[in-house]
């Protein structure tokens, strides 16, 4: 009887990549670190809606707002697909939604805490990014796998949209805001960083550029949550270059 061969030992010089403790923490391995991200995410989107909602408004109109804000894009896109919307098919969103909803409209300290404290504001949007960046990979991809090709080798434009508004379609619900929120300043960081990520990672993905990279969809997450925390920390901070004024 001839020997078997040794299968050839694949070697990853990226590897170092995964194997550390904050790669476990953006890629969101663990159910527990998943649930405390989700609670930072709809407690940041929760701190939008108190802030733009007006003080004499009912407590129904801002717990339905936090409800769209926090789960916009994953509501839409699922239609898009034809599947089920996340909040109906994950109950732990709304236990998430209905607990940052009472700290806010029961202990409005807190957020005054969070925008005081850069210690506090930057833990929160790390919590946020890292859960934004796992729902446009995952409305990106599963757009990928459900929409097929049709003049390139693989689905080009739809994927990209669909993550595009996962990661920030809770900006236009309720449907009567319309344009509302880009007709003054244009697009806003989340919805650039949604488009420009779930660009890089789709077109990454799906072309040569991932030949021979082991595990590249884990790696394309963490950059992702990366680039989305860095975004994110310019955008809550201000660190953005002055404007030149023109004379």
């Amino acid at each position: 009887m001839p020997k078997k061969q040794p299968e050839p030992v694949v070697v990853d010089p990226t590897a170092w990549m995964l194997d550390n403790d904050v790669a476990n923490f953006l890629l969101l391995h663990q159910k527990e670190v998943l649930y405390m991200c989700m609670l930072g995410y709809t407690f940041l989107h929760g701190s939008k809606v108190f802030k733009a909602a007006p003080k004499s408004a009912p407590f129904s109109y801002k717990l339905i707002s936090m409800i769209l804000a926090c789960t916009g894009g994953g509501i839409l896109v699922p239609i898009f697909l034809n599947t089920v919307p996340v909040p109906l098919a994950n109950d732990a969103y709304p236990i998430a939604i209905l607990t940052s909803f009472a700290i806010h409209y029961y202990f409005p300290i807190v957020a005054e805490v969070m925008n005081l404290s850069p210690v506090v504001k930057s833990l929160i949007v790390v919590l946020y990014e890292t859960v934004r960046a796992k729902v446009v990979l995952t409305f990106t991809l599963a757009a990928s796998a459900a929409i097929a090709p049709t003049t390139f080798s693989f689905p080009l434009f739809g994927p990209i949209m669909c993550g595009t508004v996962a990661g920030c379609g809770g900006a236009f619900l309720p449907m009567n805001k319309g344009l509302d929120p880009i007709a003054k300043d244009g697009l806003q960081p989340p919805m650039s960083s949604a488009f420009v990520g779930s660009a890089l990672v789709h077109l990454f993905l799906n072309t040569s550029l991932s030949d021979g990279v082991v595990n590249a969809k884990e790696k394309a997450h963490l950059h992702l949550a990366l680039f989305f925390i860095a975004v994110g920390l310019v955008n809550a901070f201000n660190f953005k270059a002055a404007k030149i004024k023109k004379e």
